[in-house]
């Protein structure tokens, strides 16, 4: 069996690429090595066969960008495996060669699947144009698929790395020291603390930033296409097609509410991570991947596996590295600088006027308990730039609501009208007028309700 291979650190050429496997099957030895010649100072692996039987070896191994495949082959044909590979889910570009020009061949060689079909004997430009072209084909259906299918994701809340709270800090520094790693990582935390951009800041101190970053949110496919969206479709009543793990070849893949895959994707996803191969629905074979996961939940996966609801054996392959993101609560020193990015940020892009905060509205930030985390607080900015106003009593319940209800973070109203007002008062030095202004009530129903609480006992929180 002749089969050679030639890893390859990609030279700085002007029509290399660095990060492209190719597969050349041909049964002429002169052919396939020049070929590798050409290509191996080009791209990051290159490997060759002499036959369809010793390529499908190369391919239940490796995975290719593109095939360069002789149709005139000893055995099963050029034209015969490449129907072969496209039924088995292989999505991958392939330009057939061939020393016989024949108009029924090349019309076969296409409607097997063939991305471009050349002629014997070709020069060095020839070949390599048709692989340009490959690559730019693959790189703009991965590009349309994320943008289409997997670009679902929240807008961006600016960076939660933005502060100088010791949690903060030590944030920045478990990304700086995790990032570079190949690990898998479980990233824990409330709504709105910012886990995929935490995902991105690993991905973008690793070695693979200038590979893609996929991003999917799992609550938003439905469980019956999910297994299709991660894993690919080889056959059926919808057209062939990659999967996430494949676009995101190379880079990393960041599974947003991980707890919401149903549990036969959950079996799939821990095969993927201990075997580094995917298999498309519909397909008997296996493509290996070289993908980093980057999983995250706002949900306990502990409390889930409990549950019933999550496979425990995939929760502690997950959790590899686990990080658990603070919520906003518990930094309130960075609010004054997250505020003052978003407005940096967002003013510009909504075409208004920036807008000052003044320090006794930036107290009642820092004292607000913000359910929502950072994503409420950019929401309060960006509705605070529309309005033109600085609204923060808007963030608090009114005083005439009713005690008995229960705010989205478990305190009753009472409770959170009390530490509001307090918070009010101690804002403005305990100038009780200034807080009615402030509060829009009356100076009477203010001195009321802290008359009330004293009366029950103090009017502490």
């Amino acid at each position: 069996m002749t089969i050679s291979a030639s890893p390859s650190p990609a030279e700085n050429k002007p029509d290399a690429w660095p990060e492209g496997s190719i597969l050349v099957v041909d049964d002429e030895p002169g052919m396939r090595n020049f070929l590798i010649k050409v290509l191996a100072p080009r791209c990051r692996f290159v490997a060759a066969a002499g036959s369809a039987e010793e390529g499908a070896q190369w391919m239940r191994t490796q995975r290719f960008d593109v095939v360069i495949l002789d149709i005139a082959l000893p055995g099963q044909s050029g034209v015969q495996w490449l129907q072969a590979l496209r039924a088995q889910g292989y999505m991958g570009e392939v330009i057939l060669i061939t020393a016989f020009a024949a108009l029924d061949t090349a019309i076969e060689a296409l409607r097997a699947g063939a991305s471009d079909f050349i002629l014997k004997p070709f020069r060095v430009p020839q070949i390599l144009n048709a692989i340009r072209q490959c690559h730019e084909r693959a790189r703009l259906r991965r590009e349309n698929f994320v943008l289409r299918r997997a670009a679902t994701a929240s807008r961006s809340i600016g960076t939660p790395l933005i502060g100088e709270s010791l949690a903060t800090r030590q944030l920045r520094a478990t990304i700086e020291r995790i990032g570079p790693t190949p690990s898998t990582v479980l990233l824990q935390g409330e709504s709105g603390t910012g886990k995929e951009l935490v995902a991105r800041a690993l991905h973008a101190c690793s070695p693979r930033v200038n590979r893609p970053f996929v991003p999917v949110q799992c609550g938003a496919l439905s469980p019956e296409h999910i297994a299709q969206e991660l894993f690919g479709l080889a056959r059926g009543n919808q057209m062939a097609s990659d999967g996430l793990f494949v676009y995101a070849e190379g880079g990393t893949l960041f599974l947003d509410e991980v707890a919401d895959l149903p549990l036969p994707v959950q079996a799939s996803l821990l095969r993927v991570l201990e075997e580094l191969q995917v298999r498309p629905v519909g397909s008997q074979q296996t493509i290996p991947v070289d993908v980093r996961i980057i999983a995250a939940t706002n949900r306990s996966l502990a409390d889930e596996v409990t549950a019933g609801r999550f496979r425990e054996d995939l929760y502690f392959r997950l959790r590899v590295v686990d990080i658990t993101l603070p919520p906003l609560r518990e930094r309130p020193e960075d609010i004054p600088m997250l505020v003052e990015h978003f407005i940096h940020v967002l003013a510009p892009a909504l075409g208004v006027a920036p807008l000052q905060v003044s320090a006794e509205a930036m107290a009642l930030l820092r004292a607000y308990r913000w359910p929502g985390n950072v994503r409420e607080l950019r929401n309060w900015v960006e509705r605070s730039l529309i309005l033109g106003e600085v609204n923060v009593s808007a963030l608090y319940p009114p005083l005439h609501a009713a005690a008995p209800a229960v705010a989205g973070d478990g305190l009753d109203l009472e409770t959170l009208q009390r530490r509001h007002i307090l918070a009010v008062l101690e804002s403005v030095g305990g100038d009780k007028a200034r807080a009615a202004q402030l509060l829009g009530v009356s100076r009477r129903t203010l001195e009321r309700r802290v008359a009330e609480w004293a009366a029950q006992g103090g009017a502490g929180t």
